[in-house]
């Protein structure tokens, strides 16, 4: 002990109880009465931090059931293919999904990791008609029959670039270790771009936390996925103390919100670029995280649809319109701690809005604020309580398409009364053991699909949990 720095010793001495002479003397005549290799190692063991064991490989599960149900509402017209329909008010809609994650070590920092998945069930009018759509879960279901699939297959690489070593936990994709706090990670194969890019402590996972998909992602991120939410692509990741950064290139569908890959990558790719910066905002811990991208895929455009719509007198749609195209886009996100068990996030995000929404949501603009609550202060540490608003909105040229009867995949009433579709959604999750989770939800959307002719509407949830 005498040979370490003081605060090194200071600081192995707090985590033994030692905080006054006498618990000194104490630990001094424990030492006295050990035999001299005794004596050797336990100070051995005092001068050296325990590290968590490197795990060979692993493997994780999770399941989740998520049931909601929304009340009648306001319709008085609608499009039998992308609308809420007022007359399901009343029937419930059910997901079910399950994932097993499997880990192993290959070599110093190189890791491999295979997600086999199942998923089923409904979600309300088919996935449709509410650009945030309530259940963040559903993106992972493409049939109502129960279907087994690869989710992710990747590879990760990391290279220690020096400094403090940290330890790691072990989790779902994630060996138990220690990594250096500045490292390079290059990450390949069948990923979730949503797994690494706009990530946030308070709001990202639908499974534990918020469940509507403008609050669990950037909604106006069109981020790079096939109908369950993976693509195959490649990760670099620039990681310091402080700060990191990185880009991450991921192959498209061939078609909107499709499950064939796009191989034409001159073409057609996801470009995706992330700075994030870690702070403290008095004396508590904060990240902010800036996004951009930019995507290459076969898409229709909004104006061209309409011009053409309009010379032929027919609705548009953009069939006719699709041809390889960019589309781009920023988001902000922010999360800080206010409290020991209270935190806040915040997001803010933009595209250009000239072509069709061709992965994820149609969103154009949005902006979110919450807060996450745990149940340290009535000794529930694991429940958790939550409190968020997004107000989501979209570009004149998506607004002109959907006036003139157009439809995307998602939204389209065959009119429009246009009004921002603003969304609130609180939940509590109880804890039921370490394993298992209960949630209550509830979501209030007005103006959903951004017409103030219907809504608004109501939705109430339960959703079960459970993981080791």
């Amino acid at each position: 002990l005498k040979s370490l720095p003081e605060s090194d010793r200071r600081a192995v001495l707090e985590q033994l109880g030692v905080t006054s002479p006498g618990d000194t003397a104490n630990l001094q005549n424990k030492l006295d009465t050990l035999p001299a290799k005794e004596k050797g190692d336990e100070a051995e063991a005092l001068a050296e931090k325990k590290s968590i064991e490197p795990e060979k490989w692993s493997m994780h599960y999770q399941s989740t059931v998520i049931s909601q149900v929304h009340d009648t509402f306001n319709s008085p017209y609608d499009n039998a293919m992308t609308s809420l329909h007022a007359k399901e008010g009343g029937k419930a809609r059910t997901s079910a999904t399950g994932t097993i994650f499997f880990g192993r070590r290959l070599w110093e920092g190189g890791e491999v990791y295979f997600n086999p998945e199942f998923s089923g069930g409904q979600g309300f009018s088919g996935v449709t008609g509410i650009a945030g759509f309530p259940n963040g879960d559903i993106t992972r279901v493409g049939a109502e029959r129960p279907t087994v699939y690869v989710a992710r297959a990747f590879m990760r690489q990391t290279f220690d670039l020096g400094g403090e070593r940290q330890d790691v936990e072990g989790a779902a994709n994630q060996l138990a270790g220690q990594r250096s706090e500045n490292r390079l990670v290059l990450t390949f194969g069948k990923i979730a771009a949503t797994d690494i890019f706009d990530t946030n402590s308070y709001s990202h996972d639908p499974r534990m936390q918020f469940m509507n998909w403008a609050l669990m992602d950037n909604g106006a991120w069109d981020y790079p996925a096939d109908t369950r939410g993976y693509m195959p692509g490649v990760v670099a990741e620039y990681i310091r103390k402080s700060w990191a950064l990185r880009y991450g290139a991921v192959m498209v569908p061939t078609s909107v919100n499709g499950a064939k890959y796009d191989f034409k990558i001159t073409q057609a790719l996801s470009h995706n670029l992330e700075f994030e910066k870690s702070y403290k905002l008095c004396a508590r811990e904060g990240t902010a995280r800036i996004l951009a991208y930019y995507n290459h895929a076969h898409m229709g455009d909004y104006k061209q649809s309409v011009r053409e719509a309009l010379n032929a007198g027919t609705i548009p749609e953009f069939k006719a319109t699709r041809a390889y195209r960019a589309k781009y886009g920023f988001g902000v996100n922010l999360e800080q701690k206010i409290f020991d068990d209270l935190g806040a996030f915040s997001r803010t995000g933009w595209n250009d809005g000239r072509t069709e929404t061709w992965m994820f949501t149609e969103i154009d603009r949005t902006i979110s604020l919450g807060l996450s609550l745990s149940g340290k202060r009535w000794k529930r540490d694991d429940d958790q309580i939550g409190l968020a608003g997004v107000v989501n909105g979209i570009s004149g040229a998506h607004k002109s398409y959907l006036e003139h009867g157009g439809r995307g995949y998602i939204i389209g009433d065959g009119r429009l009364n246009y009004a921002t579709e603003k969304i609130i959604e609180s939940y509590y999750k109880v804890a039921m053991n370490k394993n298992l989770f209960l949630t209550l939800d509830y979501q209030f959307i007005h103006a959903p699909a951004y017409n103030k002719d219907r809504g608004p509407v109501n939705i109430g949830g339960v959703r079960f949990h459970v993981e080791f």
